[in-house]
């Protein structure tokens, strides 16, 4: 049954429920039609795009939740990684400001071209009927849910069986670049839900939200740019000025995410065992603490949420007055944050949702109240008379 089909259809039950009512009438088929354009398909290309990468964002987080990442050689992160590795052996040393034009150089080729090959592959898939679907495996390259909550977990599990040193190797590994050799439990624990939170909004929200605006050219620069701050962001010598640029671009391409996700740990404090209220406080008064603008306010509210302190020693402590994480808040914060993003998941839908519908809600305004005929559909179900109590099919 086509789209139209399904919407007459509707339409005809609708002036069953809603006789001499056209307001409710109209309400009623819109959300319908909002339905039918993302996922029966639409009669605009904006609405088509628009339904297409709300099915490709549930298929990434499938892929990401059930198969992983692919090995190195064929992932786009790790090409990422290659090729700031190789900006970082090439760059110039002892002049500030070649180094500072050197880096803003490879920062605007590297964003350029994981632009345009993002356009060239968004172009190629747009041909395929299926091509969403290989649109939603891409997009779960960037993404690192799965990832993310698999090395909070490995901590965790050598927290709970006392293996500090164990611990703090994983943390090394997979979380964090600082030096963790000195840190006891509890500064272990903060560290990884302070990774975790932040991660959360750079390598989940952020990509979602990209690609909701913009499709695979914006996720795919996003990408570059994260992955060139945090291989080059870094204020020691050889780096101080050859990442100024990505790092200034990546702190504006995560204002609203991080902000959001923050957002998003408040709404699912409920959902998890947590406060949402002290989750809110914390998040107003500490999110300014953290020397980044935009890491302090997923982890002040995850702090908030938690009920517990996360310090990072000589720098910031989030949560002031709180008691010391322990392994379990490393488990309750994975499951905060996983409620988190499926919140934040149902936001992007329903964005994607109703700006598809937006077309379809001022085409419906146009028509007139009585519901007019819908060409060929129309005649289709011309023999369907709905009467009060029954349904006579002539």
């Amino acid at each position: 049954m086509s789209g139209k089909e399904i919407l007459l259809a509707f339409r005809h039950t609708a002036d069953f429920l809603f006789p001499g009512d056209p307001p409710k009438r109209r309400v009623a088929v819109l959300f319908v039609q909002h339905i039918s354009d993302c996922f029966k398909g639409a009669d605009s290309v904006g609405e088509k795009r628009v339904g297409r990468r709300a099915r490709a964002v549930l298929t990434a987080l499938l892929f990401d939740a059930c198969i992983g990442d692919p090995p190195s050689r064929f992932h786009p992160v790790a090409w990422m990684g290659a090729w700031n590795s190789f900006i970082l052996r090439r760059a110039p040393q002892g002049n500030d400001a070649v180094s500072l034009l050197y880096g803003v150089g490879a920062t605007v080729a590297g964003v350029g071209l994981a632009w345009l090959s993002g356009i060239w592959l968004a172009r190629q898939l747009r041909a395929w009927r299926c091509g969403w679907l290989v649109e939603g495996a891409i997009l779960s390259l960037v993404l690192a849910w799965r990832g993310l909550m698999r090395a909070g977990g490995a901590v965790a599990e050598e927290l709970e069986h006392g293996d500090l040193s164990a611990a703090r190797r994983q943390l090394g590994r997979h979380l964090v670049s600082r030096d963790v050799s000195q840190l006891d439990e509890g500064l272990v624990a903060a560290a990884t839900i302070e990774s975790l939170a932040e991660n959360t909004s750079d390598s989940v929200v952020a990509p979602l939200l990209w690609y909701g605006l913009g499709g695979l050219p914006a996720v795919l620069a996003y990408r570059f740019l994260n992955t060139a701050d945090a291989q080059l962001g870094y204020r020691d010598p050889a780096r101080e000025w050859l990442g100024k640029c990505a790092a200034r671009l990546d702190d504006l391409a995560n204002l609203l995410p991080s902000r959001l996700t923050a957002l998003l740990i408040v709404g699912a404090a409920p959902f998890s065992g947590c406060s949402w209220r002290l989750a809110r406080g914390t998040w107003r008064l500490d999110a300014g603490k953290a020397a980044s603008p935009n890491a302090g306010h997923p982890m002040s509210a995850a702090a908030g949420a938690l009920g517990v302190v996360l310090e990072k020693e000589g720098q910031y402590r989030l949560g002031e007055g709180l008691r010391a994480p322990t392994a379990g808040d490393i488990r309750r914060g994975q499951r905060l944050l996983s409620v988190g993003i499926l919140l934040g998941l149902l936001t992007v839908s329903t964005a994607m949702f109703f700006s598809a519908g937006h077309a379809g809600f001022r085409r419906f305004r146009r028509s007139d109240s009585s519901c007019a005929p819908l060409d060929a559909a129309e005649q289709h179900f011309a023999e369907v008379r709905v009467d009060v109590g029954e349904i006579v099919v002539s």
